[in-house]
């Protein structure tokens, strides 16, 4: 069974007070990933440390919580991904355990049927 939004938020208040509304948008930011598959596998799109970076670019770097205290968004981020996953891993770590499969890499190359200035190949040096 996965953690809830509302249990993370709860332990942040534990860990810096406030109430559990001040903390619920940032941990239902993490999870808001269930709606693609809603399984442990969700968390690979924000469950890591570049997941963290982009918490702080939404959020801001801190958030002043009720009782007035300014906590880091990190941290919470931190806390989220931790109580989680027991460790902070990479984007990285996460592609690592995708297996490719041949249709991922099928790109078909778009420039000549839309840039009048395409080359058909890079001049020799």
């Amino acid at each position: 069974m996965m953690g809830h939004c509302y249990h993370h938020a709860l332990s942040s208040v534990r860990k810096w007070g406030g109430s559990a509304e001040d903390y619920l948008p940032l941990h239902q930011w993490f999870d808001e990933s269930k709606a693609i598959t809603a399984d442990f596998r969700h968390r690979a799109l924000r469950h890591h440390a570049e997941g963290i970076f982009m918490l702080e670019r939404f959020y801001g770097a801190t958030i002043t919580v009720s009782c007035g205290r300014v906590v880091p968004v990190r941290l919470i981020g931190e806390q989220h991904v931790l109580e989680d996953l027991g460790f902070i891993p990479s984007f990285a770590d996460w592609v690592r355990c995708i297996r490719p499969q041949p249709w991922m890499g099928r790109a078909q190359p778009i420039h000549k049927l839309v840039d009048p200035f395409a080359i058909e190949s890079p001049p020799a040096s």
